[in-house]
């Protein structure tokens, strides 16, 4: 009986832990923000017609990019004929991309919390070097190719069609996006 009691209080007590680790996480990483991307704008060697330029926004020590890195993988393979890929790591923070974004090529970019409030987040600039999406890589907790704004903006601009989403409010999984001083 002291037995049953003892297995019964442990995995109550596991579920207690697993439920309050899931209540941290959404209460920590999963909200709402809105991206402002109006003033945002490529270095001056890569403004200007060209090819499409994506650029990625992330924090190394962001659990959320984990959630997306697959499809920036699938993006880069899918696209790599139509867009030059770019790369912006929260200035101060230390890590590195895997190796399977290695396409992505290392930018700065002058940007502040008011522009960029979260991670991971990315700007699209057509082949006029008009910025045609700002905004996260998708709705939600988890970022695929089902459930993306990327590839749409990415089609529509391929075919040559006018995209105007600078600004973009969603429900996702975001760390904040403060840089060292």
């Amino acid at each position: 009986m002291i037995k049953k009691f003892l297995i019964a209080l442990v995995i109550l007590l596991w579920v207690g832990v697993l439920l309050s680790a899931l209540w941290w996480y959404n209460t920590t990483y999963i909200r709402t923000e809105f991206f402002a991307g109006q003033e945002l704008h490529l270095p001056q060697d890569i403004a200007g017609p060209g090819r499409i330029r994506l650029v990625h926004f992330w924090d190394p020590s962001c659990p959320c990019n984990l959630g997306n890195q697959q499809h920036l993988g699938e993006l880069t393979r899918d696209y790599a004929d139509s867009v030059d890929f770019y790369h912006m790591q929260m200035p101060g923070s230390n890590g590195h991309l895997p190796k399977t974004l290695n396409r992505l090529k290392p930018i700065k970019i002058h940007v502040n919390t008011d522009i960029l409030p979260a991670s991971p987040a990315v700007a699209i600039w057509d082949e006029f070097g008009q910025l045609a999406y700002f905004g996260p890589y998708s709705e939600g907790a988890i970022c695929n190719s089902s459930n993306s704004f990327v590839e749409p903006v990415l089609e529509a601009l391929k075919q040559g069609r006018s995209v105007l989403s600078g600004s973009n409010l969603a429900a996702g999984c975001f760390c904040t996006w403060q840089p060292s001083p």
